[in-house]
C-alpha cells in the first residue's frame, strides 16, 4: 500500500470528496484558462447530482469545458450533437428487428453513458429535446414500453449559443428547471486569452488530459455530499429565498430549484471541507443554480437582479 493511500485511507470521507473535488477542478485548469468559478459551479453540479447548462456565444470553451470535465472521470462519454433533423430515439436508443433472431433488440443512444455532452442543445425541436426529461429527473430511460436504467453516476453537460436566436429553439421550462446550474462564460481578459493561446498553439492539452477520478471514487463522493448536514435554519433560509423570487416575479423558483440550491450547497461545504452547510454555501451557489428558473415581470429587471435583489434582502436567521 503507498502512503498517499494509506494517508486517503485514514481521512475522513468529507476530506476524500473534497480532495477529488479539487483534483478535477485541477485538472480541468490543465486545459481551460481562468474561469475557475465556473469550473467549481460545474464540480459542485457534479458532486451534488446535478446537470450543467453552458450558455454563451460560439467560441469560448464551452464544449472544451464539458469535455475536460468528462475527460476528468474514467467514466463513459457520449456527446450528442444537436441538430433540426435530429430524433428522440437518436438521443435515447431504438428497438431494431434481427431478421437471424425474428425478435427486436434494443440499441442503446448516447444517452447512455456517464457524461453525456449535448453539443448545442437549442438547435434541436423541443420533441427531440425532451427526449432527456425523463434521463435528467429518474436516471432512466423508457423506449417502447420498457424502461431502462442509466449508468450511474449520470450527468449531463449541455452547450447553447445565444446568439442566431431564429435557428434555434427556446429550451421547454420543464427542461430549463432540470439543470442543477446554468453559466455564462464569457470572453478571457487579456492575459487569460494570451495564456490559452501559448497553451494550444502546438498539441491541444485536452489530446493528453488524464482521468483523476474513477467511478467508484466519484460515486462515494456524492454519496458523501449526499449526508453533508443541512440544519433547519439554512432549510428555512433557501425556503425564504425561493418564496421572495415567487413573489416578485411571473415565474418564481419550483421546489425543485429549492432542492437543486441544496444540493449545490452541499457540495460547495465539502468543497470547503466542511460536514455542514451554512448560508454562504447558498449564497454562492444562488446566482448559478436559482436564476434561470425565473420569469420576471419587467424588462428592467433580470432574473440575476432579482436573485441579487432576494440575497440582498432576504434575512439569515
Amino acid at each position: 500500500m503507498t502512503e498517499t493511500t494509506a494517508s486517503q485511507q485514514s481521512d475522513s470521507p468529507i476530506q476524500n470528496a473534497s480532495r477529488l473535488a479539487t483534483a478535477v477542478i485541477e485538472n480541468v485548469e490543465e486545459v481551460i484558462v481562468g474561469h475557475h468559478e465556473a469550473i467549481e459551479h460545474i464540480v459542485t453540479a457534479l458532486l451534488g447530482r446535478g446537470h450543467v447548462l453552458l450558455e454563451d456565444v460560439p467560441g469560448v470553451g464551452k464544449t472544451m469545458l464539458a469535455r475536460s470535465v468528462a475527460a476528468s472521470v474514467d467514466g463513459a462519454f457520449k456527446r450528442v450533437q444537436f441538430t433540426p433533423d435530429l430524433l428522440p430515439t437518436d438521443v435515447t436508443g431504438v428497438n431494431v428487428y434481427n431478421q437471424k433472431t425474428g425478435e427486436f433488440e434494443f440499441r442503446s443512444g448516447p444517452v447512455f453513458a456517464n457524461v453525456v455532452l449535448g453539443d448545442e442543445i437549442n438547435r434541436a425541436p423541443p420533441k427531440t429535446q425532451s427526449a432527456l426529461l425523463e434521463a435528467m429527473e429518474e436516471g432512466q430511460v423508457s423506449v417502447d414500453g420498457t424502461t431502462r436504467e442509466l449508468p450511474q453516476p449520470f450527468t449531463v453537460i449541455a452547450t447553447q449559443n445565444t446568439v442566431e436566436r431564429h435557428k434555434a429553439y427556446d429550451l421547454p421550462m420543464a427542461e430549463l428547471d432540470r439543470f442543477m446550474t446554468k453559466l455564462r462564460l464569457g470572453y478571457p481578459d487579456a492575459a487569460e486569452e494570451t495564456a490559452m493561446l501559448g497553451a494550444v498553439v502546438g498539441n491541444h492539452p485536452i489530446d493528453t488530459l488524464e482521468p483523476v477520478a474513477t467511478l467508484s471514487e466519484l460515486q462515494t463522493a456524492r454519496e458523501t455530499v449526499a449526508q453533508v448536514t443541512v440544519e433547519e435554519p439554512v432549510r428555512a433560509y433557501a425556503t425564504r429565498l425561493a418564496a421572495y423570487t415567487r413573489d416578485h416575479a411571473r415565474l418564481g423558483v419550483s421546489p425543485r430549484g429549492s432542492i437543486n440550491l441544496l444540493r449545490a450547497a452541499q457540495a460547495r461545504a465539502v468543497l470547503n471541507g466542511r460536514e455542514y452547510v451554512v448560508p454562504d454555501d447558498l449564497q454562492a451557489e444562488a446566482p448559478v443554480v436559482l436564476p434561470h428558473r425565473i420569469r420576471t415581470d419587467s424588462s428592467e429587471q433580470t432574473a440575476e437582479d432579482l436573485v441579487g435583489a432576494a440575497l440582498d434582502g432576504v434575512a439569515v436567521e
